[in-house]
Parts: C-alpha cells; structure tokens; sequence
C-alpha cells in the first residue's frame, strides 16, 4: 500500500514538473504579449505601432529667426573741409515722411527723439537757431515686411494605427499638441539720416541703421527701436566706416 501511494505521488510531480514550461509561455493580462496590455508600451517607453509615446504630448521647436534684435549700420562721411564742422555749432532736425513705407508722422516722434539726444551726445547744440548758418540733420524713416506673419494653426493633431496579429489586436494614437502661437510678421526698421550744411545744401554725413524685430512684439516698442538706432548711428561720430552692432536681447 505504501509502495502505491509513493508511484502516485511520483506520477504527480512529473506531471507538474512537464507542466510548468507551458503554464509560463502562456500568454496572459499580466505577463503575456512581451509584457502585457496593462505595462508592456509603457516600459518600453514607446507605441510599437506609432514608434512613440502613446497619447504623449509633443512640441514643434522652432528656432529663433537670426536677424531679430540685430542692428546694421553703414555710415558716410563727405571729403569736404566744412566735414571739419561735424558735431560742432547748433542744428536743426527735420523728418520726411516721403512715399511707400514710411513711418506716420505721431510714430516718427520717437526717432526725432532719439536722434535729437544722440546729436547732443556727440556735441551738437539743438537749442538754438541759426537762420543762415548751422547744420540740419534730415531723418527718414521707413519700415518694410522681412516675413509674413504665420498663419494659424490647429494646436492638436494626431495620427493612429491598428495592428492585427494571431495573438489579438492593438490600437495606438500619437497625438501632437503644439501649443505655441504663430509667429508674427518680422519688421525691417531702417532709419536715415543725413546732416546737410545748412548755407551751401552740402551734404556732409550721412548713414542708416536697420533693424529687425517682430510686430507687436512688447520688448521692442518704438521708443526702445528709435533708441537702438540712433544710438548705433552716431556711436563714434562722425566715423564713417561701416560697422555691425549686435542688439543685446531682452
């Protein structure tokens, strides 16, 4: 009796024993498909379909236009003696609105600002007229379209997929959610200016200052541009070689 109940029990663990490689292949909620449902694209970090983050949200990166904030300056200076009489004696400011894309007259003030206190900077007296003497500084100022704005866009969009197999079926969905806002047009600024001996119509300095910044952006009012500019313009005046000055930003 004994002997039997030894052979069965015997039998017993055999069968268990050949049991037990199919009992963990088979496929199953937890552990099944690779992983399973519940953890297996989630510990892989990605859709094995969409070959990312299932519903992950993701941003375009756009880099920052080159020209914006940067100042470029070319500057003349006449080979004539009356040259000597830069940035001495008194003078006028005058701006033209002329034709095209000229500044109105209200938003021109701040660059008759910012050039009155620059020709002071470099020696000039504004205060005073003279009626047959003195020099004029003539302003221009014009504003032209580097880039259109962008054009608007849908924040969410997305593709999906679905994968059959002999094992069942998985669904996946990449979704694109760019939440940044179209970028407005990109304004080029450019001021001129000319000083004009005021008895002989010479002219005797001259140069411009460009500038490119986006419309409507709150770090760039106009105050700020005329300031950038003028102050570029007559930065070791009356120099005459061109240069480039790179806007701090901000």
């Amino acid at each position: 009796m004994k002997t039997l109940k030894t052979a069965i029990f015997a039998t017993g663990m055999v069968a268990t024993l050949l049991a037990a490689p199919a009992l963990q292949a088979r496929p199953g909620w937890g552990g099944g498909y690779g992983s399973g449902w519940g953890s297996g694209w989630g510990d892989r970090g990605g859709d094995p379909l969409m070959g990312g983050p299932v519903g992950a949200p993701m941003s375009s990166s756009r880099t920052k236009d080159s020209r914006e904030g940067r100042v470029e300056v070319s500057r003349f200076v006449a080979q004539d003696p009356q040259a000597a009489d830069l940035g001495h004696g008194v003078v006028s400011v005058q701006s033209d609105s002329g034709e095209g894309q000229w500044v109105p007259g209200a938003e021109r003030a701040a660059y008759e600002a910012a050039i009155v206190d620059a020709l002071v900077g470099a020696g000039y007296d504004t205060q005073h007229k003279e009626d047959n003497g003195g020099q004029v500084a003539e302003l221009k100022i014009s504003r032209q379209v580097l880039t259109p704005a962008e054009e608007k866009r849908n924040p969410v969009s997305g593709t999906a997929a679905m994968g059959v197999s002999n094992r069942g079926s998985a669904y996946g969905l990449a979704v694109n959610v760019d939440l940044t806002k179209p970028r407005t047009a990109l304004i080029g600024t450019r001021l001129d200016t000319r000083i004009v001996d005021k008895a002989s119509g010479k002219v005797l300095w001259e140069g411009y200052a460009t500038i490119a910044t986006r419309e409507g952006d709150d770090n760039w009012p106009d105050y700020r541009i005329a300031g950038k500019l003028a102050a570029a313009l007559f930065d070791g005046f009356p120099k005459a070689d061109p240069v480039g000055v790179s806007a701090p930003q901000g």
